[in-house]
Parts: structure tokens; sequence; C-alpha cells
């Protein structure tokens, strides 16, 4: 994350103190539109744009509501609303990361959305993903975006070295091997990041922890031998060596959308920057599948996504038009115009309309959604990746064992659920 001058810092925070309206300083006249406030955490130049266009669309539809945007960059959203809604000062919606829908559920943040208005068109959505979006019972937020991750490939490169795409994680290092010896390009570039390693795990057929079991499995022999296989896929004939720098992700990014990589593990969000590379001006160069699968057979990756979730510290006339706003933006309607622009994919079956699915990167992504693994539904989930991002940067940088890397991470993982054994 770059930082800027304490002075800009300092700005920043004024500014979202000041926009966030929790109901109680609104600023709205008694017989004047009611004013509510939606932080949103997507790309402020790629996405952002279409979504205050729908705003304008949906309060010339509402005269009597006004919808105050704020984008707040995404690694720091999910701290800026913990603070504000612990002091009672939080937006009327806030754009969550399903990851954190549970844990602000839990802690009394988000409003409940069943039987809503915001909530009205229940059945369209996927039911995996309402599933995500709920924490004891109840449901806490719209599914907004889902995502996946994917294995995407150049198919040119692939074409050139007379290769298919990968089924498993050795026919991946095979089709590296062999990209590398007919184009002298690498054929594959990992993440050392723990969310992008999630899939060793889920083709092993485990995860970090088994929350039904209440215990922490990421030290355990299907744990290690799936770190293992994301491990050895940083050295070898083609496989291009970890990038441990600050930079990695844009570095990996810059390098598969100019052709300068055959392929990379990455999710739809990317979608649009995939196209402004040079490798793909045409975009059905670009090919899209199934992670690889494990040692037992299994192939997936995590379902991530947004939820629209509502304040629950507004008072009921915020609440009611936050709920009326969050149905609108994830209507039918809304989505496919999301999905047109943004190259996002919906949450509703109803928004994949052939003219949606002609984009050849939503309809690539939107076949290995089948394969996707909910998250664990644990309030706690979404923190539980922060130190294995610590870990596994020391064990792909050759600074740690892969056996200390991981016991380290049991260690704290031990900390953030402390009622689960190891």
């Amino acid at each position: 994350m770059r930082r800027g001058i304490a002075a800009t810092a300092l700005v920043a925070s004024f500014a979202l103190a000041a926009t966030a309206c929790g109901g109680s300083d609104s600023g709205d006249k008694a017989d004047g539109p009611v004013t509510i406030t939606w932080w949103d955490t997507s790309n402020a130049t790629n996405e952002a744009p279409t979504y205050q266009a729908l705003i304008k669309d949906f309060e010339a539809a509402n005269k009597g509501i006004k919808v105050k945007y704020v984008n707040v960059p995404f690694d720091q959203a999910q701290n800026k609303f913990d603070t504000a809604a612990g002091a009672s000062g939080a937006p009327d919606v806030l754009r969550s990361d399903v990851g954190w829908t549970p844990a602000f559920a839990k802690k009394g943040y988000f409003l409940p959305l069943d039987g809503t208005e915001a909530l009205a068109d229940q059945a369209k959505f996927k039911p995996n993903l309402i599933k995500q979006a709920q924490y004891d019972g109840k449901t806490y937020g719209v599914p907004f975006v889902t995502d996946t991750l994917a294995l995407v490939y150049n198919k040119q490169l692939f074409e050139k070295a007379g290769v298919e795409a990968p089924k498993t994680w050795d026919d991946l290092k095979a089709a590296a091997a062999t990209i590398k010896s007919k184009t002298g390009v690498d054929g594959y570039w990992g993440s050392t990041a723990a969310y992008y390693a999630q899939a060793f795990l889920y083709g092993e057929g485990t995860d970090t922890v088994d929350a039904a079991a209440k215990k922490i499995t990421v030290n355990s022999d299907a744990a290690k031998k799936g770190y293992g296989t994301w491990l050895s896929l940083f050295s070898g004939k083609g496989l291009h060596k970890a990038d441990t720098t600050a930079d990695a992700y844009a570095h990996i990014q810059d390098a598969f959308v100019n052709g300068k990589v055959a392929a990379i593990i990455q999710g739809p969000w990317e979608i649009t920057n995939f196209y402004k590379g040079t490798a793909f001006t045409d975009k059905n160069n670009l090919g899209i599948a199934t992670v690889p699968a494990g040692s037992s057979g299994k192939a997936g990756a995590p379902t991530g996504g947004h939820n629209l979730s509502v304040y629950a510290g507004s008072d009921s006339a915020h609440q009611k038009a936050a709920e009326k706003f969050v149905g609108f933006m994830t209507s039918a309607k809304s989505q496919t115009q999301i999905a047109l622009k943004n190259s996002t994919l919906p949450t509703r079956d109803d928004a994949y309309t052939a003219e949606v699915k002609a984009d050849p990167g939503i309809a690539g992504y939107q076949s290995v959604l089948s394969s996707a693994q909910p998250r664990v539904a644990l309030p706690e989930y979404s923190s539980l990746l922060t130190p294995l991002d610590t870990e596994l940067l020391k064990i792909a940088g050759g600074k740690e064992s892969l056996d200390k890397g991981l016991s380290n991470a049991e260690t704290a993982l031990a900390k953030l659920v402390p009622d689960f054994s190891k």
C-alpha cells in the first residue's frame, strides 16, 4: 500500500469523516430530500464512473433521495468503516468485501436486510453468494459483484508452443517448460499473496481452518502439500521466480498483459486492464480456465466479491432510503449495465444477457464460477490471510523454510481464533 505524506492523510481522514453521515448528522432539511452516503471501494478510474452514472439515474427516479458518493481506497476501507461505525458516524451504505460482512454483522454495524426492499429479489441471486452475505441466520448484504480466481493465459503463446490449458499443477509445469522452449517466454508467474495461494489448499481438500471442527489446519499435512506445490512453481524451466517486492502485483500483471509471460492466476477485476495490454488488443486472445487441480483431483479458488450493506446506526428514514438504493443498484438492469461498462461479473443469473456474455472475459470467468469455493463463514476469516501474507513472502523469498513459516502462521492464527485447536 502506498503511503502519502502525513498532511495528505490528515486531510483525507477529515474528508471521510465529513462525508460519513450515519443518519445523525445528515444535513437534511425537514421538508427536503433524504441524503444518504455511499462508500464505494471500487477502482476509482475503471469502475467508479459507471456507479456515479447509475446514481444519477436513481436520483432521477427517486426525487426524495440524494446520494453522496465517496470513493474510499479498498485497502483502507475496512479499518475506516470499523472506526466510523464504532463512533456512530458511518456511511449509510458500504460496498463491503464478502470477507468483511460477517465481521461487521457480528459487531452490530450492519442492518439485517431479510424482507426489505433491498433484498426483494433474493431468489434471483446465486444461492452461494447469498450464503456469503449471511451471518447467524440473517442476511446482512446484497451481492453486488462476484469474482473468483482463474488461470488466465495467452492463447497465441499456448498455440505456438502446442500446449493446452493445464488441468493439474503438474500439467502446468510441463506446459511452462514447453512454452519456454518454443517461444522464449516464461510459461507461468505465480503470486506470493495468501489469497492466491488458497487454490493450492483447495486442491488438497483443505483450508486454513476447519470452522465446523473449530480447528486450525494451516499446518496440516494436506496444507503442507498444497503450499509445497505452490512453492515449487517459483523454480524450474519456464517458471518465473518469486517477486517479493512491494510492487509484485503490478509486475506480474504488466508482464502478462504485454506478452512477457504466458499465464498467471488472476481475477475478473482485471478484465478491463487485460484488454489495455499489447497482448490482448484482440480480446479473444485471452484464455480463461479453471485453476489447476491438486493431488486430490479437486480444482477451485475462493469465491470473492462485494455486497452492498446498510449501516445499522442510521435512523429509519436513512435506512429505508438506503434499502431502496441498494435494491436499485443490485437490480438486473443495473447489474447488466455495470457488467457491460466495467466487465465485472453479475451476481444474479438474469443479468447474464447475450450482450454481457459477448465479452470473452465475462463469459470465461462465468464458466469457472461453478468450481469456486465459498469462504468459511467465520467473522475472523478475512483477517486470517494477514499473517499468511507475511509468512508466505518469507518462504517464497528463501528467508524461511516451509515448515517454519507454516508453524509461525499457525501460532498467529491461534491468537485470532483462540477457541480453535491446532
